[in-house]
């Protein structure tokens, strides 16, 4: 049976600076796998790019580059030299991607004394097909127009408007694209450029590129010494600085607040929840990011009630997006989708722990308001049968049925592989609301506005309720580690009894008690959740256990992160400990940037974490996931 398929990612090259990425072989060629291609804005632009020099392909060495914007590309013209062994013709290729478009400049170099003259020829295919059309395996725009005007090249579609000049190339039309084509002569031990540079816009976006700096302070600047951390650790840090710094967007209108994408290639865009945690691991370097990303979500918190949107009064976001996402026959998202049920609570823990930090009182006190809506909504709409739990169903038949981090369908599932069915009552979401609850009286305290007490007692009751109920305590189902809590009620509220790294978002937030916290940082070191890689999303002993598995036996970055932040809370150092050194392992493999997710698969049987084929890179919260490690190793 053939079905359109995900592009596989984990072996190309991306360079980007949001809201543009560019896809492509190691060498530098598009069009040799489904990914590949130049995109701004979500919409792909050009889906082909092949370079011959006197006719024929180069042979790629090394790719490499410091930052997340630039690479470069080195090659050899053999054809152009003489046969002794020391290769003496090269080419270089420098690519850089901006806000606006990107950019290549193509040296070739000999040291031989004698001039070479030769050819450079570029073939590019044209484009105007959706990012998300790409994701599903849907075949490509057929046929784009494009017209020359002065030696420039324009075409357009799905909104995007693209233009292409170029320096020392002539500019053709050809078959599907245009081709960009010079007669060079290196000079005798020296070297020869051509270059072009495309631009594009995009008429609907929603978010646009951050310009200026990044809003938060270097390491150094913050007051951690990298030099006396784990080699490893550190060079993970400066990736990941560089990769969130490509990584900040705006929304229209408002381009002096900024928050991180969630990742590339199909998440260029604004998430609350995932905007949220980054900016929450980013706060031992500022306050900055918290700052705009607080009022971003802010802006655009619910007023109202709509079944098609997710929409409550008080309501955090879930995505925006350029126009509605398609996922599948049943799944279709507006532009402004609300259905998430924890960036509420995660957008009130965010507050409080900035404001902790030293975000500023005049701004915290221009956020109360949305504050005390957010808290509403926990108590209201979040919980909507009246329990003192927040739970989520989608009401609306074409939304998303999964409402927390795992928002997959098979996400939430008994340990003998049946789904659970919903309402859903996740346990992390209800850590988040007891710790949202509570700092979120604090701040009521804090800036003498009435409630504090009220949200004290919802905060106690919530905790009863979740040590009565969430627990799972019958021997011939906990095994010898004893209990632990279920990842979800479901909708008859019995407790779903998978085991899964949900529990690790409950350390440190006050919801468990001593014994409990002990009896969860057990369950993480255990080999069933420590893959040594990092935390498995699900547990070996779950029938729907698969190391490959989006949600239900693979690694994520930032959810061990998280663990390894509640573990150290908590006072479980040697288990915090093993599950970040599993994450510097699986950081070396990965040249220090941290995929989405990697396998599940044990240390113990693999030389390095497999990849997940179709993991973003880089993603947000992956990459912040360093500074958060690296405050819980400095003890910060």
């Amino acid at each position: 049976m053939t079905h359109p398929l995900q592009p596989l990612l984990h072996d190309e090259l991306v360079v980007l600076r949001a809201p543009t990425q560019v896809w492509s072989a190691p060498d530098g060629t598009i069009g040799t796998a489904p990914i590949h291609g130049i995109a701004h804005s979500d919409v792909r632009v050009v889906r082909g790019l092949r370079v011959r020099v006197g006719g024929v392909p180069p042979e790629h060495l090394v790719s490499s580059g410091r930052t997340a914007d630039r690479v470069s590309i080195e090659s050899l013209l053999r054809h152009l030299d003489d046969p002794t062994p020391d290769p003496g013709v090269r080419l270089r290729i420098d690519r850089e991607v901006v806000v606006e478009g990107c950019a290549e400049t193509l040296t070739l170099t000999t040291r031989h004394d004698a001039a070479i003259a030769t050819t450079v020829e570029i073939e590019l295919d044209l484009d105007a097909t959706p990012i998300d059309a790409l994701k599903q395996g849907l075949p490509p725009t057929p046929t784009v127009a494009v017209q020359l005007d002065d030696g420039t090249a324009r075409w357009s579609g799905e909104h995007v408007t693209a233009s292409l000049a170029t320096t020392g190339l002539r500019l053709t039309e050809r078959p599907g694209g245009l081709l960009l084509s010079a007669d060079v002569v290196v000079p005798p031990r020296g070297s020869v450029s051509v270059g072009w540079q495309l631009h594009a816009t995009d008429a609907i976006g929603a978010v646009r590129g951050a310009t200026g700096p990044a809003p938060w302070s270097t390491p150094t600047e913050a007051g951690f010494a990298l030099d006396r951390v784990d080699p490893r650790l550190a060079r993970w840090v400066e990736r990941a600085l560089t990769d969130l710094d490509a990584l900040r967007l705006t929304v229209v209108g408002h381009p002096d607040q900024q928050f991180l994408a969630a990742g590339a290639p199909w998440f260029f865009t604004l998430f609350g929840r995932d905007s949220l945690w980054a900016a929450r691991m980013m706060l031992p370097l500022g306050t900055r990011l918290a700052g705009d990303t607080l009022r971003v979500l802010a802006r655009l918190q619910g007023t109202g009630t709509e079944a098609a949107t997710a929409e409550q009064p008080g309501k955090i976001m879930h995505e925006l997006r350029r126009q509605s996402l398609v996922i599948d026959d049943d799944v279709t998202l507006p532009p402004l989708y609300y259905g998430t049920v924890d960036a509420t609570p995660l957008w009130v823990c965010l507050l409080h722990d900035a404001w902790r930090a030293g975000l500023p009182d005049d701004e915290v006190r221009a956020l109360l308001p949305h504050l005390e809506a957010a808290l509403a909504w926990m108590r209201d709409s979040g919980d909507a049968d009246g329990d003192g739990l927040l739970e989520y169903i989608d009401e609306s038949g074409r939304g998303l049925a999964n409402q927390g981090w795992k928002d997959s369908g098979d996400s939430v599932q008994w340990r003998d592989g049946s789904l659970a069915e919903g309402p859903i009552a996740l346990c992390e979401v209800q850590a988040y609301a007891f710790e949202a609850a509570v700092g979120g009286a604090a701040l009521l305290d804090a800036f003498d506005r009435p409630g504090a007490d009220a949200w004290r007692a919802w905060a106690g009751r919530l905790r009863t309720a979740f040590h009565e109920r969430f627990w799972v305590t019958d021997p011939a189902v906990t095994g010898p580690l004893g209990s632990y809590p279920a990842i979800a009620l479901d909708a008859q509220k019995r407790p779903v009894d998978t085991v899964t790294s949900n529990l690790g978002h409950l350390l440190g937030t006050g919801l468990l008690d001593a014994e409990q916290s002990a009896l969860v940082a057990t369950r993480l070191g255990s080999t069933e959740l420590d893959s040594g890689y990092g935390l498995r999303t699900m547990s070996t002993d779950s029938i729907g256990y698969w190391p490959l598995s989006y949600h239900g036996g693979s690694v994520w970055t930032h959810d061990t992160a998280i663990a390894v932040t509640g573990l150290a809370r908590d006072g479980h150092h040697a288990v915090a400990a093993s599950l970040a050194e599993g994450l510097l392992r699986a950081a070396e493999s990965f040249d220090f940037r941290m995929p989405e997710l990697h396998s599940g698969d044990p240390a113990s049987s693999t030389a390095r974490p497999v990849p997940y084929p179709a993991s973003c890179r880089p993603q947000a919260w992956s990459a912040a996931a360093a500074i958060a490690v690296l405050s819980v190793v400095s003890g910060e």
